[in-house]
């Protein structure tokens, strides 16, 4: 409990500073709150080292093959549409690969070009980070999650990272874990709501949803093994390692 006291009359001398020199933001105790709590391992659950263990495991542990194929021979409800050419699932959802005509003078290639483009909707994607508070720190709920792209197969992933197919369950298979916690989720407070672009190179038009969604202390008590509470120093520490942490937490991570 030494740390947290350490923590709160910290916060307190760093609002009076600020507040004396008439910074009074709304937000002014949650900047200052999310700046100490990034400084120091405050987690009450796991430090920092447990935390590298457990996520070590799970890459050691993760029992998916992912072999490159020719794209023939993918199957599995993907064909290429006759008329079009392009790449799609027979469901209509996931996405589909197809091609664009770029007439530009602002870019390397003089007249522009032609290329092959990932369409996935405008709106496409959730990516939901849950929060809450133990014994008063803020802590953040992360999976260490496989996807056959993966660099290293398993990354730390968002609580929730799913597409709008998936979560209506165009796959056949379950109802992504948590996701009640950011769909019709009135009961609970949102953090943060909005639409982020993605990789305009790669993807068409596409937008997230980045949600920080807060529960209370006595949610989510047991969770499954692949999950943990983390705070922002904690995954900010894995940042610093190569290949540890994905593109949507690092999203994610900006708005904290």
């Amino acid at each position: 409990m030494k740390k947290i006291n350490k923590n709160i009359e910290l916060h307190n001398k760093i609002e009076k500073l600020l507040s004396e020199y008439y910074i009074t933001d709304i937000n002014l105790r949650d900047k200052v709150t999310d700046f100490i709590e990034s400084l120091e391992d405050y987690n009450q659950i796991n430090d920092y080292k447990e935390v590298r263990q457990w996520f070590r495991r799970q890459q050691n542990d993760c029992s998916a093959d992912v072999t490159a194929i020719d794209l023939k021979d993918v199957g599995h409800g993907w064909k290429n549409e006759i008329t079009t050419g392009n790449l799609v699932h027979e469901s209509g959802g996931f996405f589909s690969i197809i091609g664009v005509d770029i007439q530009t003078k602002i870019r390397e290639v003089r007249g522009g070009w032609r290329q092959p483009i990932v369409d996935q909707g405008t709106k496409s994607s959730i990516i939901g980070i849950l929060k809450k508070k133990i014994n008063g720190i803020d802590h953040y709920l992360f999976e260490a999650k496989f996807e056959p792209g993966n660099y290293g197969k398993v990354l730390l992933s968002p609580t929730l990272q799913v597409t709008y197919s998936n979560l209506n369950q165009a796959h056949k298979g379950k109802k992504p874990r948590f996701s009640h916690y950011f769909v019709e989720n009135e009961k609970y407070e949102t953090i943060y709501n909005h639409w982020l672009p993605e990789d305009g190179g790669r993807f068409y038009l596409k937008r997230v949803k980045c949600m920080i969604v807060e529960i209370s202390e006595d949610e989510l008590i047991e969770i499954p093994d692949n999950f943990r509470w983390l705070t922002l120093f904690q995954v900010r520490e894995m940042l610093k390692e190569d290949n540890l942490v994905n593109p949507h937490v690092r999203t994610i991570l900006s708005v904290i």
